[in-house]
């Protein structure tokens, strides 16, 4: 009986643990730098001599709505994959499988 209640303990200690590291999510990254210009749904920002365009959610990024040409801003953000290649060309998918040739 012990060793059951041993066992489910050490189970749930090792979900606990999992979804805690699942929950993290992606890393947050920050740049700074000057709006060059401004739509309701993208950001173009200089840093140096690079430009960058950073798609916005209105409804959800704060402070969106005070963005003016010209003005030093700070943007945290997250890198979010939309599609990945294989070195052939290949796209992956989970639902794509191969099956072995005889």
């Amino acid at each position: 009986m012990k060793t059951k209640i041993a066992l489910s303990l050490t189970a749930a200690a090792y979900l606990l643990v999992g979804s805690v590291v699942f929950a993290a999510g992606a890393k947050t990254y920050q740049m700074t730098g000057t709006v060059v210009s401004s739509t309701g749904s993208m950001v173009t920002v200089q840093k140096g001599s690079d430009r960058f365009e950073i798609d916005i959610d209105p409804a959800t990024t704060k402070g969106s709505a005070e963005l003016k040409v010209g003005s030093t801003v700070t943007i945290s953000y997250v890198m979010s994959a939309t599609k990945i290649e294989t070195a052939g060309g290949e796209t992956s998918s989970p639902a794509t499988t191969t099956s072995p040739s005889p």
